[in-house]
């Protein structure tokens, strides 16, 4: 079975700051406003606008911080249930609100 996009969008005040545990191929999106990604044991900062994505290709933990009230649209590939047992890194539940948390 082809793996299904899974999405999840959220409005952040200004200085929200939310956690992604591993951001592995999850792209993160700025529809509104500006975000600042910061990613564990990497030396970038990453800031996005309005329409810019970015897609991370390690499995790290990543900060998103709102440097003004935003939006962002995460989203992942998700396997199908009916696939079976999914590694943890590919949970189709990843995106879901327990898989992110305000740091």
């Amino acid at each position: 079975m082809t793996p299904r996009k899974q999405r999840l969008s959220l409005s952040l005040p200004k200085k929200a700051i939310f956690t992604l545990p591993d951001a592995h191929e999850v792209d993160i999106e700025c529809t509104s406003g500006a975000v600042w990604i910061t990613l564990d044991h990497d030396r970038r900062d990453i800031v996005l606008e309005p329409g810019e994505r970015f897609r991370s290709d390690s499995h790290r933990r990543a900060l998103v911080a709102a440097l003004e009230a935003s939006c962002v649209r995460f989203s992942a590939a998700a396997l199908s249930i009916a696939a079976g047992p999914a590694p943890a890194e590919r949970s189709p539940w990843r995106l879901w609100p327990h898989g992110m948390s305000p740091a």
